[in-house]
């Protein structure tokens, strides 16, 4: 450990500037300026580099890309799909539950990963509904389920499940609404470029 440490501080800013002033101490010392008293200057010099080198900058942390974060979310998308298929769900939640899935699928197509990945809270809406907004819904009503059917005459559970579903596809329908209006957008002006450029 201390001769980590000894060996990072050779190889510091400051020490690296400390070693510049301490070898212009020298140079004065061999020039006759610095006299009898050369080893205060050199310590000297060496002490007022190291005191103004800049300071260390730890490592950037070395973070995913968000087309690495999207392949990883793609990945827990077919995790999902496997888990919901599995799910014993009314109807009316299945048909809804398909249509968000569906939804999820073409958003997380390859085809829209530059899109998506320039705008981190896209990125952040596919996670959150794929790892925990659509699990913990339909797992909720597994579980409310069965303890309806021990106490019966409650709110029906697929009530909420089909509202929670209805409200997740509202968001994604708006993350896509988003995505279609920033093309357009795009579209319209590489119009207005060749417009402009036309003579």
């Amino acid at each position: 450990m201390a001769t980590s440490r000894a060996l990072a501080y050779l190889e510091s800013r400051k020490n690296l500037a400390g070693s510049a002033g301490g070898v212009a101490g020298l140079l004065l010392t061999f020039t006759g300026v610095a006299g009898p008293y050369w080893p205060v200057v050199v310590a000297g010099l060496y002490g007022a580099g190291a005191l103004i080198a800049p300071p260390e900058r730890p490592a950037l942390p070395d973070f995913p890309d968000p087309s690495a974060q999207l392949d990883e979310v793609r990945a827990d998308f077919e995790r999902l799909r496997d888990y919901l298929a599995d799910a014993e769900l009314p109807p009316g939640a299945r048909g809804r539950l398909t249509g968000l899935t569906e939804l999820l699928e073409a958003l997380l197509d390859p085809g829209w990963v530059t899109e998506i990945a320039q705008d981190p809270d896209a990125v952040h809406v596919l996670s959150r509904a794929v790892r925990r907004d659509v699990p913990e819904a339909v797992d909720a009503y597994v579980r409310t389920r069965w303890w309806t059917r021990l106490a019966p005459g409650q709110e029906p559970p697929e009530q909420h499940l089909v509202r929670q579903l209805e409200l997740l596809h509202a968001e994604a329908e708006r993350l896509a609404q988003g995505l279609r209006e920033t093309e357009a957008r795009r579209q319209e002006s590489h119009t207005r470029y060749l417009e402009d450029r036309s003579p």
